[in-house]
């Protein structure tokens, strides 16, 4: 925890501006890499240059001389830093002891440097070579009575290449247990839309938000999550273009926002409001909401109007009348209760997409992490498709993703279900008869681990035990493996928290250069807007012993398959050799790969229903019906809360780079709750006492997490927020969309529990 005392108080100046830079100038500092990460930052999201190693949002296609955010500054200044974690730290710290620190202070420690195992007799990490490293990972992987018995999990920081390879590797190793970090968070976009749209990818372009007559922006804090994305906003907002905000938080980069890049503003220190309508819903209330908007359509259609592009839905849909049997059915005052919304709010959020004859619907996880996930995405498409918002300029359906290349890692096989088409064409290019059946996903691949079913981890990056639900329970069962390995650029838990043999195998970072014996190489990313780019690193390696992703993938590879059909050698040494084979692999929408991401902005991967191309099993769009407003199971308690998992604007996944969120007025502190001012009255808590949160579950495991400040916020009625990962402890492994298998965290039924004699009447 920081030495200074935790204070709070309220952000009244716009979000970016001098702000961002200032955040952006004492990151450089705090890392000492002002001069470096200056210069490297020129060449972020540039042509030659190396795409931002956070968020997933598209770069300007080389319209902007700077093309990056302050939490994009963050993420280079933290991997570009001047720290270094060597042998002589791992001398002096036991794991044990590492596991008192805070995330934060790991994290601090700096780039690793050299591939290290874990000593069970001294419980430290000491050097170990990297063929010595290779060959453990063969010998436990070959012993393995069944490939089931391994967990292969994927970051979204993997570039194509190397996650393309990783998925080639396993499936001949003999399984599809591709547990993600897609799993934890957009995974009901990947499960969801493709029965509605016949895609799980979103369908719009970065030209769409020049050509929008009205966006709306769903469960999304986009001024800390895809801070880029303001720049787009502001942009339509001075054209006059309506922005609905849609999010139980009234997030700061919303409602004033100075954009950057706008000598004017920055001179003037000006600012814009952004969002000309921002709907303060309950939590879980999204599903409520739209059928609101539908209901208003329907009802005013019936009077005689003519709301609906009955073209459109005669000649590319099936089913409106399902969804206007289930809309009709339902009655304001549920809707206004469930949502939390008024009715003549949502009446006047209607009549902007009425209105409107392009409209873009932009969303994160507010929306996909519940219950119904999956299902609730299948009424935003339905409530585009009644206006024919697909296969037009400046409209469609837009899931701004968090991790750079996560969609990527998906597009180029990184899937515990993939299609038999795909694994038919994996045989004819690759030579081998791949596995058929599923394998795990993230929720699966924990419970395989408590069940001591499962026997190795390998995380290609990421932080996984900081990411999965139920904390302790996933800990116990991580630590029952026989091997994990981590690839990886900085110490976190995931180190910690480990197999009874463990591997920390250090990579050469997004900014840095790769060169093999066939010359400097690049590597490729998919962004949100399924927009394919190269990225160059321009940064030296951290340390002499670190390598590429691509390299340890073959190596891993070649020590677990002596036999291997697949030509490791050659993908190891030339990346356009990987490409060729992606293009086989997919040549629907990679073919020419080599010669197309030649293009300084890349090209776009086809997404049919950009064209009014529905490859759904009947050829259409599909109207999906979802019964009812709930899109989580009602709770008979009269003391729960809903309580939504978020991000600091300091923090990025799970790595936080302070204890500060500036536009959310928290200063040194993370053990907040973020609660209305009416519902701590109600319970006798006054401001700024301490209190515990307890999960109401039903499994008979009590889940609780002590120490946490009451702030005054406003949250709805019934509505609490507070910080991931601090709070996972009270997300249980089995509180998920089932279709997807995400993880239900931006609505855990809970309770509030004094902890405190300040928890007095107030």
């Amino acid at each position: 925890m920081a030495d200074d005392k935790p204070r709070f108080k309220p952000y009244d100046r716009p979000a970016g501006g001098w702000g961002a830079a200032a955040a952006t100038a004492k990151i450089l500092l705090e890392q000492s890499v002002v001069t470096k990460g200056s210069r490297a930052l020129l060449s972020m999201n540039q042509p030659g240059g190396f795409k931002c190693p956070s968020c997933a949002f598209p770069d300007a296609e080389c319209k902007k001389t700077l093309d990056f955010c302050e939490n994009g500054a963050k993420a280079l200044a933290f991997e570009a830093t001047k720290f270094r974690v060597t042998r002589e730290f791992f001398e002096q710290q036991t794991v044990s002891a590492l596991m008192e620190q805070s995330d934060h202070w790991l994290e601090m420690q700096g780039r690793l440097t050299e591939p290290m195992r874990y000593d069970a007799k001294t419980d430290r990490y000491v050097p170990v070579g990297w063929d010595e490293a290779f060959a453990l990972i063969g010998r436990h992987l070959r012993a393995l009575d069944s490939p089931d018995e391994a967990e292969f999990y994927t970051s979204g920081r993997t570039p194509n290449e190397a996650a393309f390879l990783y998925s080639i590797f396993v499936r001949e190793f003999g399984t599809n247990n591709f547990p993600d970090c897609s799993n934890m968070c957009h995974e009901p976009t990947s499960r969801g839309l493709p029965p509605a749209i016949g895609v799980g990818k979103g369908t719009v372009v970065m030209e769409d938000f020049d050509h929008a007559e009205a966006i709306f922006v769903i469960g999304q804090n986009t001024g800390t999550n895809s801070p880029r994305m303001m720049t787009n906003l502001f942009e339509a907002r001075k054209r006059g273009v309506p922005i609905v905000a849609v999010n139980p938080m009234p997030e700061r980069a919303f409602m004033r926002f100075t954009e950057p890049q706008s000598v004017l503003q920055m001179a003037s220190f000006g600012s814009t409001q952004i969002a000309s309508e921002f709907v303060h819903i309950g939590i879980g209330g999204d599903l409520a909401f739209m059928k609101g908007m539908m209901k208003v359509m329907f009802e005013r259609e019936d009077g005689g109007e003519k709301v609906l592009d009955h073209d459109f839905i005669r000649a590319h849909t099936v089913g409106i009348e399902l969804l206007r049997e289930d809309v009709g059915a339902q009655q304001w005052p549920d809707i206004v209760r469930i949502s939390g919304v008024g009715e003549d709010q949502i009446r006047r959020c209607a009549e902007i997409y009425i209105r409107s004859n392009a409209t873009m619907i932009c969303y994160g996880m507010g929306l996909t992490q519940h219950q119904e996930g999956s299902r609730l995405l299948q009424q935003v498409v339905s409530l585009l498709l009644l206006k024919g918002n697909f296969g037009k300029p400046g409209a469609g359906i837009a899931p701004i993703r968090g991790h750079s290349n996560v969609q990527g890692d998906r597009t180029v096989g990184v899937d515990e279900k993939p299609s038999q088409a795909y694994l038919d064409r994996v045989r004819d290019v690759f030579g081998f008869d791949p596995p058929r059946r599923h394998g795990h996903h993230t929720v699966e691949s924990v419970a395989a681990m408590e069940r001591g079913e499962a026997k190795v981890f390998i995380g290609l990056g990421g932080n996984f035990v900081r990411a999965v639900p139920d904390t302790e329970r996933s800990y116990t069962a991580m630590r029952k493996l026989a091997l994990t390995v981590a690839i990886t650029t900085k110490l976190n838990r995931g180190h910690l928290v480990h197999g009874r043999e463990a591997l920390m195998l250090p990579v050469i970072s997004r900014s840095e250069r790769i060169s093999t014996a066939a010359g400097e190489q690049f590597l490729t990313i998919e962004d949100s807007f399924s927009n394919v780019t190269a990225s160059r690193g321009v940064l030296e390696p951290a340390g002499p012993h670190l390598l590429p992703e691509v390299e340890i993938v073959c190596r891993m590879a070649r020590a677990t398959l002596p036999d291997s059909k697949v030509p490791w050698e050659t993908y190891m040494t030339d990346y356009n050799a990987i490409r060729d084979k992606i293009a086989e692999v997919y040549p629907d929408i990679y073919s020419g790969f080599s010669e197309k991401i030649k293009n300084p902005s890349g090209f776009h991967l086809d997404v049919p229903p950009r064209r009014r191309v529905w490859p759904t099993p009947d050829g259409k769009a599909n109207f999906l019906s979802f019964p009812g407003l709930e899109a989580n199971a009602p709770v008979a308690d009269p003391e729960m809360l809903r309580l939504a998992t978020v991000r600091s604007h300091d923090q990025f996944n799970t790595t936080v780079y302070s204890y500060n969120d500036r536009y959310r007025g928290v200063y040194n502190d993370r053990m907040v709750l973020f609660m209305n001012a009416d519902d701590r009255i109600a319970r006798g808590l006054k401001a700024g006492c301490s209190v515990a949160l307890e999960t109401i579950s039903h499994d008979g495991v009590a889940r609780r997490v002590h120490g946490l400040t009451v702030i005054d916020y406003p949250m709805p009625r019934g509505s609490v927020a507070g910080y991931y990962p601090e709070l996972n402890p009270l997300l249980p492994l089995d509180y998920h969309d089932k279709i997807s298998g995400t993880p239900a965290a931006k609505s855990i039924p809970v309770r509030v529990m004094a902890a405190s004699r300040d928890a007095a009447n107030a």
